[in-house]
């Protein structure tokens, strides 16, 4: 593909950044990244998620330097994690151990531990609330503390997962446990026939609105799956490594907020009578995704002719960075190239004419 340069084009991509920096400004009211951090959580979990990096406030400081843009932000914050050392790798984490701010199954009414509605919009009337405009965000912040102070605490004790119960009962396939390293997206390139650690962390790493399509259409009948959520939990996991890379002994590092999903529908083969699952897991309190992460799991394992069931379709699409950036080459100068085809178009239309 050809590219040219354009004369005085230096000075004119100056002048359009500094130009960004005017609409970055826009009023004398500053936004903090504390406030964005905290207040728009779910914009930042969705930029955590996208770039593969839990960092809260980098993701915070991402939105404020481009204008809100997730695009711009995952670009950002994924470009930042390409120059850590990378010094450890945490052990692996039982989430039956998380520490739970929401858990809910549409599939059973009783569950071990029972459910936890915890905080959802699911149940608002979605009508916009004007008070809002005049809202003292102090007040409001002293307002729920108080009211979180008055609250009697009560431990919360890890939860099995509802799986566990199906599998008890041979419903569900176990699996022995696998400790092979996992594949590392961020440092080699995709192989098909993927492997389910490279698919999980592929599709946990997508663009929210492709795997939402995605399995909007799976359930729309471009494809087999229509599943019924047997699990979601979302809650704080607590990470570890190991150390002096003593496999005996592990070091506390921190938690990350996460939510998880298992699907389940039936097996394609019904002479098995048994249940299939699919699984989803990102950063933050992203359901819709997770949801829809669990949904594309399970269809790429039907195989079939749509593009859900297509693995090299779902993962070499998704990507928010490789969509975006592909997209965005588009506006760039294509004048040898089109001059070409333009050149082309003439020439035949001048024959036709002859």
């Amino acid at each position: 593909m050809a590219y040219v340069a354009v004369s005085g084009g230096e000075e004119a991509i100056e002048e359009s950044i500094q130009l960004l920096e005017y609409y970055r400004s826009g009023t004398e009211k500053d936004m903090e990244l504390e406030a964005i951090e905290k207040k728009m959580s779910l914009l930042v979990d969705r930029v955590m998620s996208e770039a593969g990096l839990y960092a809260p406030t980098y993701a915070a400081l991402a939105l404020k330097q481009c204008e809100g843009s997730t695009d711009e932000a995952v670009f950002l914050l994924r470009a930042y994690r390409s120059t850590l050392k990378r010094n450890f790798y945490t052990n692996v984490t039982d989430t039956r151990n998380m520490r739970l701010i929401r858990r809910i199954s549409a599939a059973f009414k009783d569950i071990p531990g029972g459910q936890v509605l915890g905080a959802t919009y699911d149940y608002t009337h979605r009508l916009m609330n004007f008070h809002i405009k005049e809202e003292d965000s102090a007040e409001l912040y002293q307002r729920m503390q108080e009211k979180i102070a008055s609250q009697e605490r009560e431990e919360v004790k890890p939860f099995g997962r509802v799986s566990d119960e199906l599998k008890r009962e041979g419903l569900l396939d176990t699996y022995e446990k696998d400790d092979a390293t996992p594949f590392d997206v961020t440092e080699n390139l995709l192989e098909f026939p993927a492997g389910r650690s490279a698919r999980l962390q592929t599709l946990s790493r997508a663009d929210t609105g492709f795997i939402s399509g995605l399995a909007y259409s799976v359930l729309r009948g471009f494809g087999q799956v229509h599943p019924t959520v047997g699990e979601l939990r979302s809650g704080y996991v607590e990470m570890e490594v190991s150390y002096m890379n003593s496999s005996q002994e592990s070091i506390y590092i921190g938690e990350i907020l996460m939510t998880e999903v298992e699907a389940f529908n039936q097996a394609e083969d019904k002479n098995q009578l048994k249940l299939a699952s699919g699984y989803g897991a990102v950063f933050g309190r992203n359901e819709n995704k997770a949801i829809a992460m669990s949904v594309i799991d399970r269809e790429l394992d039907t195989g079939g002719k749509y593009p859900p069931q297509d693995e090299e379709f779902v993962l070499m699409h998704g990507d928010c960075l490789e969509m975006n950036g592909f997209i965005s080459h588009l506006k760039l100068p294509h004048y040898v190239t089109f001059q070409s085809k333009l050149d082309a178009v003439r020439k035949t239309r001048g024959q036709k004419h002859e």
